[in-house]
Formats: structure tokens, C-alpha cells, sequence
């Protein structure tokens, strides 16, 4: 029995915006695997944006360069704070599936937590970690999961946690991904479900920028050794 890694990612644009302040890249790593960027930049609109794309794309050259996740968070921090004077922030996730560990290695630099379900287990990693551009010798926060099936890692940005904020709601996603995680099996429909249970709440006007990365793994036919990606991107 082979195992089948899944990415996803579900992101809307803060409501009457044009241009979305997270960005999120995926880059193959040299040894083997893939690793996965996702950026909240300070404020909104096109200079957030501009502060996800330059730290997103640090952060991507350096991993496809083989640099360590850690290293790379560190880097994309250094060069931020260098860039905009230690004045503007980011926070900035790292997922990497690392064939030679054979694990899935996730590094924070955020207030987000990133969830793992593993079965019935729900893991919360939501040690205290800062945001990338503001202090000097900022770190990441860094956890490694050995590759199984089934297994759910979960991150997204600051827009979920503030669903509902206009009418004094918030977002039950323990509870919402517990459940999902038992009864989907494809990371996509995670995402999606993660996704509009926050627009509900935002009552389909999303306050903030969200963005849900979600990465599963599951048991797959040893048969098919093709690798896919699809993307879905609609342009009004």
C-alpha cells in the first residue's frame, strides 16, 4: 500500500478588493517532496500584497535551493525587515513533505494555529510565535509529523479566525475540522467546507482576506504513480 499526499488551497479576496494580501506558492524540493508557502501581508489590497509576494518569493528561492525550512523562514524575516525597515509584518507558514525524513515538517510565524488530525486526535500547534519584518532574530516555530495515513495538517490565515466579527460570531474550526477531517477524505473538500463556513459567518462579504491550506494523506493503490495538480481560478 502506497500513500498519497494531497494538497489544497481555498482563498477569497477581502470583500470590495481587488488584489488578495495572502499569497500562496508550492515548490518541488531537490531531494525529494514538496514544500508549500502561505503569506498574510500587513493591511490590505496591493501593498499587502506586495509585502506576501517579496517574502513568498524569498522564501521559495531558498527552498528550491535545498535550503532548510527554518533557514528559510529566517531568511524570508531578514530580508523583509530589510526591505520595509523593520515597520511592515507578515505571517508566513511552511509546510514541507521531506522524503529523506519522511516528514511532514510545518513552520510558524504566525497567531494562526496549524491543526493535525491524525484518526481521533486533534493536535493544536499554537505555541506562541511571531510575525515575520518587525524584530530582529525573529524564528519560526518549527514541529515535525512522521508521514501516515490518514493524517490532515491544516493553516490558514487570519481571515477564518475573524469570520463573524461584524456580528459578534466566531468560528468553531476545532470542532468543524475534527469533524470534516473523520468524514472527508479528500483535501480539497476540507478546505472548501473550512472555507464557506467562514463566508457564512461573514454572511458572504469576507472582512478579511482567508485563505485555508490544507495537506492530507491517505492510502492510495500502489498502481498509479502519476502525480497531478489542478487549479481553479476564476477571473470576474
Amino acid at each position: 500500500m502506497a500513500t498519497e499526499v494531497q494538497v489544497a488551497v481555498a482563498k477569497v479576496n477581502r470583500w470590495a478588493m481587488s488584489e488578495s494580501g495572502d499569497t500562496f506558492e508550492m515548490v518541488e524540493r531537490p531531494h525529494g517532496g514538496l514544500s508549500l508557502v502561505l503569506v498574510d501581508g500587513q493591511s490590505h489590497g496591493k501593498g499587502a500584497k506586495s509585502v506576501s509576494h517579496i517574502v513568498a518569493r524569498k522564501a521559495i528561492a531558498l527552498l528550491a535551493e535545498g535550503v532548510r525550512d527554518g533557514a528559510a523562514a529566517r531568511a524570508a524575516h531578514d530580508y523583509l525587515y530589510t526591505a520595509r525597515g523593520g515597520k511592515v509584518s507578515a505571517t508566513l507558514n511552511i509546510i514541507s513533505v521531506d522524503l529523506v525524513t519522511h516528514t511532514l515538517v510545518i513552520s510558524r510565524n504566525t497567531h494562526c494555529p496549524v491543526l493535525v488530525a491524525a484518526g481521533a486526535e486533534l493536535r493544536v500547534l499554537n505555541e506562541p510565535s511571531a510575525a515575520i519584518g518587525i524584530r530582529l532574530r525573529t524564528r519560526p516555530n518549527i514541529y515535525e509529523v512522521p508521514i501516515a495515513a490518514p493524517l490532515t495538517v491544516v493553516a490558514f490565515t487570519d481571515g477564518l479566525l475573524d469570520a463573524g466579527v461584524r456580528t459578534a460570531q466566531s468560528l468553531d474550526y476545532l470542532s468543524l475540522t475534527m469533524g470534516l477531517c473523520a468524514q472527508l477524505s479528500d483535501a480539497r473538500r476540507v478546505a472548501d467546507e473550512l472555507l464557506n463556513a467562514a463566508l457564512q459567518l461573514d454572511q458572504d462579504r469576507p472582512n478579511d482576506d482567508i485563505s485555508v491550506l490544507v495537506v492530507a494523506t491517505r492510502d492510495a493503490a500502489q498502481a498509479d504513480l502519476t502525480r497531478r495538480m489542478s487549479v481553479s481560478f476564476p477571473i470576474e
